[in-house]
């Protein structure tokens, strides 16, 4: 998912009211294998056909139009991201103006609230208990907004707190099993007792940023959850004295406490930990595969996610990735789920795993996958994904969100300034944004 994580939807689609009336659909025989009698569904995906998860979105469809064969055909269209996420959001954009939105689309996990709020997506029909049970936990919370399913995961992400073996071992660090993490204080005391080895390899006992974009929401906001804390409430259109509350302020002074111990480094240093140079490292559930195949002699292994002084074992992991859900322009709700389902169903998630190494979103796809039951690191991920999974937050405002968290975390850590002053400032900017959803 490393390159999948952008910066949330822009601002400016969610202040477009829908227009337009919906684009004309080919006739049977126009499109080869759409044939009479078959409902035609359009589907849009966020990808470069000619990429492994592209082939993988183009095979599904092949798969969808195979088995539903008389009854539906599935039409796909890709619309890739350019570098500074727009391009597929841009098409939408443009799109819901006009009113030629498809039957389907590809919407990132954590633009889902946005995207049902604005009336982008529409609730998918009714699905069965057992039908939703197929899926992970983390990919039904992901997908439901206001108690009603609109989106599903056509796969599923993590982060690891990746460890050095042969530092930890040098420091006699014995690591915790998953459903006993360090606490944050217990960590710090960890950190502690590798500082003088690190300083010694010339290094730091953890590599860890606050990159651009998407990614510091995503790696961080769970060491605020599990110390108590939240970025917005239930409904999603309450941030005041949540997003600036105690927990938090004490949770980002835990992060310049790490810096003032010199336990991290204030600018990034490539390969830090890929060199022996860190004990631990924070990122996403890629970086196994690139340690495999890049730095095979780094013995490496994943602990379970940092928590609070407090927890008692809620979720808390990071999770999230694209999902497919059923635009408000669709007038084939029935067929546009099912195509929903597809896309993201166990063979679909089998596939993505197979070709791009992205996390299934279905606990068969997982079962039917030996790497996750036999290699460890793989199998620690599985499980900290589908025991402690927590959505991002779901509001309407969460580009505003995700961009204000982020830069609590520059300009408290990096650069110094009062923690609560830093908080206070973001609620002000994010209500401003959540004010024309609080009166409708």
């Amino acid at each position: 998912m490393k390159k999948r994580i952008i910066a949330a939807l822009m601002a400016g689609v969610l202040m477009i009211s829908l227009t337009g009336c919906q684009k004309s659909t080919p006739k049977p025989g126009s499109i080869a294998g759409y044939d009479k009698g078959e409902q035609y569904l359009s589907i849009w995906v966020h990808s470069i056909e000619d990429t492994d998860e592209g082939r993988c979105y183009r095979e599904a469809v092949n798969a969808f139009n195979k088995a539903y064969d008389g009854k539906y055909f599935a039409d796909i269209e890709f619309i890739p991201r350019n570098d500074s996420g727009g391009g597929y959001s841009d098409k939408i954009n443009a799109s819901v103006m006009s009113g030629d939105l498809p039957d389907v689309l590809t919407v990132d996990g954590p633009n889902i609230a946005a995207y049902a709020e604005n009336g982008i997506i529409q609730p998918l029909a009714k699905m069965t208990e057992k039908e939703k049970s197929v899926y992970l936990k983390s990919i039904i919370e992901q997908g439901t907004y206001n108690n009603k399913l609109y989106a599903l995961g056509a796969m599923e992400s993590s982060v690891g707190l990746y460890y050095n073996k042969e530092i930890l071992d040098e420091a006699g660090i014995q690591v915790p099993d998953a459903d006993h993490p360090w606490t944050q204080s217990q960590f710090l005391e960890v950190l502690k007792k590798l500082k003088p080895i690190m300083d010694k390899k010339n290094g730091y006992a953890l590599d860890m940023t606050f990159p651009v974009g998407e990614a510091t929401i995503y790696y961080y906001a769970p060491f605020f959850w599990s110390n108590g804390g939240d970025l917005t409430d239930k409904t999603g259109l309450t941030v005041d004295g949540i997003f600036n509350s105690k927990q938090n302020i004490k949770t980002v002074s835990y992060f310049k406490t790490l810096l003032k111990q010199k336990y991290m480094s204030k600018v990034p240093i490539d390969s830090l930990f890929e060199s022996g140079r860190a004990a631990f490292k924070i990122d996403g559930a890629w970086e196994v595969n690139t340690l495999y195949t890049s730095y095979p002699d780094v013995s490496f292994g994943v602990a379970p996610y940092v928590v609070g002084d407090e927890w008692n074992g809620e979720q808390y992991a990071p999770t999230g990735s694209w999902a497919f859900a059923a635009s408000s322009k669709t007038k084939h709700i029935k067929g546009a789920t099912e195509l929903v389902k597809w896309m993201s169903g166990v063979e679909s998630g089998k596939r993505l795993w197979e070709k791009s190494k992205s996390f299934p979103s279905t606990y068969e796809a997982y079962e039917s996958i030996d790497v996750f039951k036999k290699d460890k690191n793989y199998k620690e991920l599985y499980y900290q994904l589908s025991k402690y999974g927590h959505p991002r937050p779901k509001t309407p405002a969460y580009p505003q969100v995700s961009t204000s968290f982020q830069q609590v975390l520059e300009n408290s850590v990096l650069s110094g300034y009062d923690a609560k002053e830093q908080l206070d400032k973001s609620v002000e900017r994010i209500d401003a944004k959540l004010k024309r959803y609080k009166i409708k």
